[in-house]
Parts: C-alpha cells; sequence; structure tokens
C-alpha cells in the first residue's frame, strides 16, 4: 500500500470514530415513553414538569434521555393503543399523566416496563396499585388525592354562601373509575350540613354548556368542578359559563382560577409531576417500582380569584380570605 493511500484510508477511518461513537451514544441513551391523556400543546406545563423532576436526578431530554410524547387528545379509547406502541418501541419507562386511564392503559399493556403515574383519584381504588406504601408489580407514581378533597372543597363554597340551599358537582364519567366514590364522598358531605346535591355530568364540551344550562334551570347556588384532564383543558370555556350564568365555582386546580374561575382548592399538581420525574430518573439509575411508595401531596394550596369575586358581585368573606394561600386580584 501506498503511503499517501495509507494516510488517506486513516485519515477517513479517524473521521468515523466520533460518528461512530456518538451513534453509540444514541443507542445506548435511555429513552421514556411519556403517555398523556391530553393534547400536547395543552399540556405543556405537565411537560415542564417532569422535566424539571428529571432534571434533579441528573437527567436532560436530549443530552442524556430520550423522550416518546403519546397523546390521546382527550380520547381515552385511544390510550390502549398508544401505550401498546411505547412498549413496542422498547422505552425504559413509561411516564403518565392525566388521570387514572393513563396508568391503567399502561399497566394493561405491560408487565416488565416500570411505569409512574401521577393521578388524582385513588390508585388503590381505581387498581393501579395493591397498596401505597408498598406498591408492587411495575407500577408506582404520585396520588394528589382528588377524591378525598371533594368534601373541604364543598365546605368551603359552603363558608362562602352560608345561605345556599342548593350546590351542584360537575363530573366527567369517563374521566376516572372513583367518579362513584367522589359523588358518594359529596353527597355525604351535603347530607351533614343540611344541603341538596345536584350531580351533573359532562364528558365533552357540548356537554359541559348542556349542563350549565340545566344548572340555570335547576336554580343551583354553586357549583363544585371536580379534577379531570376535560375540565383542566376546557378551564376557559367552565369559568366563561359560571360568569354567564353568575355562578359561583370552585376547582381542583390553581390554573382554573388563573383563567377566570372563582376558587380552586387541591394538592399542589405542578410539585407532583415534579415527582414523577424523580420517580422515573431514579428508576433508569437501577431503582425498582415495587420498592418506591406512591408519593402523596405535601403541599396544598387555596387560590382566589377577586377580579371574579367583583364580577359576580360576591364579597368574599375574611375569614376566607385569611385562609388563602394566594389572592389574585
Amino acid at each position: 500500500m501506498k503511503r499517501r493511500e495509507f494516510i488517506t484510508l486513516l485519515g477517513g477511518a479517524a473521521a468515523a470514530w466520533p460518528l461512530a461513537a456518538r451513534a453509540q451514544q444514541q443507542r445506548a441513551m435511555p429513552v421514556i415513553g411519556y403517555l398523556h391523556a391530553g393534547s400536547g400543546q395543552a399540556i405543556a406545563t405537565s411537560m415542564a414538569g417532569v422535566r424539571k423532576g428529571l432534571g434533579e436526578v441528573g437527567y436532560i431530554e436530549g443530552r442524556n434521555v430520550t423522550v416518546e410524547y403519546r397523546f390521546a387528545d382527550n380520547d381515552v379509547a385511544r390510550l390502549p393503543a398508544l401505550a401498546a406502541d411505547l412498549v413496542r418501541r422498547r422505552v425504559n419507562v413509561i411516564v403518565t399523566g392525566g388521570g387514572t386511564a393513563p396508568a391503567l392503559a399502561a399497566k394493561a399493556a405491560t408487565t416488565r416496563i416500570p411505569v409512574v403515574f401521577n393521578s388524582g383519584g385513588d390508585p388503590v381504588v381505581a387498581g393501579i396499585v395493591t397498596s401505597l406504601n408498598r406498591p408492587s408489580g411495575n407500577v408506582t407514581g404520585a396520588y394528589f388525592m382528588n377524591t378525598e378533597l371533594s368534601a373541604k372543597r364543598l365546605g368551603l363554597l359552603h363558608e362562602l354562601l352560608p345561605k345556599a340551599r342548593r350546590f351542584a358537582v360537575l363530573l366527567n364519567p369517563a374521566g376516572s373509575p372513583a367518579t362513584e366514590s367522589v359523588v358518594q364522598e359529596l353527597q355525604s358531605a351535603a347530607s351533614t350540613i343540611g344541603r341538596q346535591l345536584v350531580i351533573l355530568y359532562a364528558s365533552t364540551s357540548s356537554e359541559i354548556d348542556m349542563a350549565f344550562s340545566r344548572l340555570a334551570q335547576d336554580r343551583v347556588d354553586a357549583l363544585l368542578v371536580n379534577s379531570g384532564i376535560l375540565f383542566s383543558n376546557r378551564r376557559v370555556q367552565l369559568a366563561s359559563q359560571s360568569t354567564y350564568h353568575h355562578l359561583p365555582a370552585i376547582h381542583s386546580e390553581r390554573l382554573q382560577v388563573e383563567a377566570g374561575g372563582l376558587m380552586s382548592y387541591g394538592a399542589n399538581i405542578a410539585d407532583s409531576v415534579r415527582q414523577t420525574g424523580i420517580y422515573a430518573g431514579r428508576i433508569l439509575q437501577g431503582e425498582k417500582p415495587a420498592d418506591l411508595p406512591v408519593m402523596q401531596p405535601t403541599k396544598f394550596e387555596f387560590v382566589i380569584n377577586l377580579q371574579t369575586a367583583t364580577v359576580l358581585a360576591l364579597e368574599i368573606p375574611p375569614s376566607l380570605l385569611a385562609l388563602a394561600d394566594e389572592v389574585i386580584e
């Protein structure tokens, strides 16, 4: 071999080494599957929370971890196929959000790939895990206790309107297997304070409008909007309808109050989502889901929108203002 040919061959091989190294690094990079019941545009905050949690344990998307996104666009019937697609993709961990339905779909799709869920419905009642402290199997996650907080929200509405006789609750029957538990909890709470409770269901945007029309006909005094990805995504619609019908409402997330809702009380969901990112990172580092207890919230927030109160001609009692973690003026 001539000297010039040898140098050319050696130079070409040297140039190929970095490319081969990068290709090997990309193949070795762990992959997280992110399965959500909502749409990519509507859940930017949730995705940011997962990334934040991952960053706290050393994982940066695009640098040392890849994320495959799958969104059901509020159609829970699509979730099983999306979960199966992630399993075929052989992701290392599946993170779910948007209620119990994505977690159940991921659990049904695989017993091998770890699943980290984030849900407001009781994961034991829903059948996602057998125990909060010892979840067992390949599933763990974060639970922000929306079912248990329903009665508290009704109590806050009662404190706002002590003379009100009829309260209503709006639920999405397709959003959570725990819907019946919420109804029972609220009926018991309403009975305790001697008030009537009207139960309404909505699974689409048009059904939300229909529910508000019925609320006006039934002369309900105030509304409790249950948690769920549908109501979170339709928060502007809910705020507009509440204002139009002059109906005070309490929600589960501060996002609804920021969109014009009157009040919200619930766990700090941003913190809960961040914790799922942390768990996903810890699993990538070798920990097992069965050894990671289901996380429960430590931060709760009560938010009031005084601008909305003014539009509704409501005077917020000083006792409620004193309880509020944040007052939007």
